[in-house]
């Protein structure tokens, strides 16, 4: 009987210290297994969507550039081998902080063309988009020529790189010139071509360049886009020859010229004019970024950075605001409370996005947004027991806002799915604290390939809205308000993180997630991109329709069986997905400062990649 007692006690103990270890969620980084190690350097590191893009930026450090280089390197690297997701057709959206601690915004993204109003799409009629393979969602439609804009991407790029980088055109240019002339196709790529077949039987253009003599390329084969190399031999040929009569600055706006003010230009505007489209020369020939101050709060001791208006970026900043009234760390991370707390701030954010967010050209930009007070006043409004079912924008004194009965209801048959997967994410820093956050985007399969340049052309023109007096209608030189959306974090004013995502409306929400999972729980950034996230679908959608799935929260599959249970008690519509589905695929690199350590890291479920030196 005493030893029976004896080990009924022993038991009883050893019970008690199972149960009083800290859950997988709540354990220190060091006791967090991720499937891919973290990749640390004391030189410069580059997180991307794929081997060869990060190799091409790690070839700029190689060669002594910066982060700013590396980035531009590796930006138009992945505009040649991510075609299946942007092109230099697309846009980049692009963060950047210097060496002495000034940070700065690129709106790399295009505008209207001048043929395109609200009214024309309000009249359009359907017919013969259809016949050409376009899907005709709404009144913008998501593929084919007319949703085309100015590319935004190039001049993105070449702004960056005049303003930030040393090098010159042809040395950034170089490694996605060798991948234009031929480089391995992976099975993403392949799978997304032979998925557009049909639409390429439509657009002989596309047809040449993607099926090559009507072959479908298979995994492992050298893919080849002649014309597209072509025109990037001419950009760097035009830089060369401005070069020999002036100076570097006058080389990069050489090859700008030639782009969007000579050869490319002329070529797109007959290409458009032939085919029904919409974009002219004229619309190239005015289109030029400046670098622009960047919307920012802060968030405990670290600043974070956002694009402006014309992107969802302020969504993080007002969240963060509005979390910052919670103790979440004693919450416990991914614990019901802790998520429904997330997913109600979300909820008002993106309310106001798609209340007030536009081109801060066109419309005044809403700061009062941004403000600690106005989260103070929201922050009441979040229920820690019930889940919210209404649409909540804030009220402030530049507009009412629009009422969510002009948004369509789900559509049979329609999803944001693929659009919130043609996107990559490109994040670079260096030893110097030069950060460069992008997230390229658009020009993604299927895409119309404009003549002979090997140049796809966007799709973006979709995220507009025809609804009159909508900040966001669409308008000729507007941008539209994207969901592109890089993030760059300093603490104390030395730099921190850099992290991007694609995933269309989600970007935001997961990118909030990881910040938080580095900010709050203390994990390394390749733990931090691994972990479970949710998605809240209670918003309008940015692509197609323009839908709302009132209430809906997708979770990872990996978060417990007890949180789902609880989440739904309080009133969420919960589903479940996969973890290889989860609709982000994130990377990012935090700096240490006080050991001079790169840490990258890249999200395996999304096949990123990172590298560092």
């Amino acid at each position: 009987m005493r030893r029976f007692r004896f080990y009924t006690l022993i038991l009883v103990v050893v019970a008690a210290l199972v149960a009083s270890l800290p859950s997988p969620s709540q354990r220190s980084p060091e006791l967090l297994r991720p499937l891919r190690p973290l990749v640390r350097g004391s030189r410069g590191a580059v997180a991307a969507g794929t081997p060869l893009v990060t190799e091409a930026g790690m070839r700029m450090f190689h060669a002594g550039g910066n982060a700013v280089d590396a980035g531009v390197a590796a930006l138009f690297a992945g505009a040649v081998v991510e075609y299946s997701h942007y092109g230099f057709g697309g846009e980049a959206p692009i963060l950047i902080r210097t060496r002495d601690g000034q940070v700065f915004s690129i709106a790399g993204v295009g505008t209207a063309p001048r043929l395109a109003t609200a009214e024309f799409f309000r009249k359009r009629r359907p017919g013969i988009e259809e016949l050409r393979g376009l899907a005709d969602e709404g009144p913008i439609p998501s593929t084919g020529l007319l949703p085309a804009l100015v590319p935004g991407m190039v001049d993105a790029g070449l702004v960056a790189l005049e303003r930030f980088g040393t090098k010159s055109f042809a040395e950034v240019v170089q490694p996605a010139l060798e991948l234009a002339d031929g480089g391995p196709i992976d099975e993403m790529r392949s799978g997304s071509i032979a998925r557009s077949v049909r639409f390429f039987q439509h657009w002989p253009t596309s047809q040449h360049v993607f099926l090559p003599n009507g072959h479908l390329p298979r995994p492992g084969e050298i893919f080849r886009q002649p014309d597209l190399a072509r025109t990037l031999r001419a950009m760097a040929a035009a830089e060369k020859a401005a070069r020999q009569k002036g100076d570097r600055a006058g080389g990069l706006e050489a090859v700008r010229n030639y782009f969007y003010r000579g050869e490319i230009a002329r070529k797109i505007d007959a290409f458009s004019r032939e085919n029904n489209g919409l974009l002219r020369y004229e619309d190239m020939a005015a289109f030029h970024l400046d670098p622009e101050q960047p919307l920012h709060t802060t968030y405990k001791e670290y600043e974070v950075y956002k694009n402006g208006f014309w992107t969802q970026g302020a969504v993080m900043l007002e969240a963060l605001n509005l979390l910052e009234r919670f103790d979440l760390a004693a919450m416990r991370h991914n614990s019901a409370e802790y998520l429904h707390t997330l997913v109600e701030a979300l909820k008002l954010a993106y309310a106001d996005r798609d209340s007030y967010y536009a081109d801060p050209k066109f419309v005044p930009p809403p700061m009062e947004l941004l403000s600690k007070k106005y989260a103070e006043a929201r922050a009441k409004l979040i229920d820690p027991a019930v889940a919210s079912t209404d649409f909540r924008p804030g009220e402030i004194a530049l507009r009412p806002p629009v009422h969510p009965s002009h948004y369509p209801g789900p559509k049979a048959g329609i999803s944001d799915a693929l659009a919130a997967r043609d996107t990559t994410c490109l994040n670079v820093m260096d030893r110097d604290g030069v950060v460069f956050s992008a997230t390229p985007s658009g020009a993604w399969l299927p895409s119309v390939i404009a003549g002979d340049t090997g140049i796809p052309l966007t799709q973006r023109g979709q995220s507009f809205l025809v609804i009159e007096g909508h900040p966001n209608v669409i308008e000729p030189g507007k941008r539209p308000r994207i969901t592109l959306s890089p993030t760059l974090v300093t603490r104390h004013g030395q730099a921190y993180l850099a992290l991007s995502t694609p995933g269309g409306d989600n970007q935001d929400q997961s990118l909030l997630q990881i910040l938080l999972n580095v900010i709050e729980f203390g994990w390394n950034p390749q733990v931090a991109v691994e972990a479970p996230r949710f998605q809240t679908r209670h918003l309008v959608s940015s692509f197609d329709v323009h839908a709302m799935y009132s209430n809906s929260l997708l979770l990872d599959e990996r978060i417990s069986d007890a949180v789902y249970k609880e989440l739904a008690a309080r009133g969420h519509k919960v589903e479940r997905r996969a973890a290889w589905q989860n609709g982000a695929a994130p990377t990012a690199i935090r700096f240490l400062a006080d050991s001079g350590v790169l840490e990258a890291a890249a999200d395996p479920y999304g096949m990123r990649y990172a590298d560092a030196w």
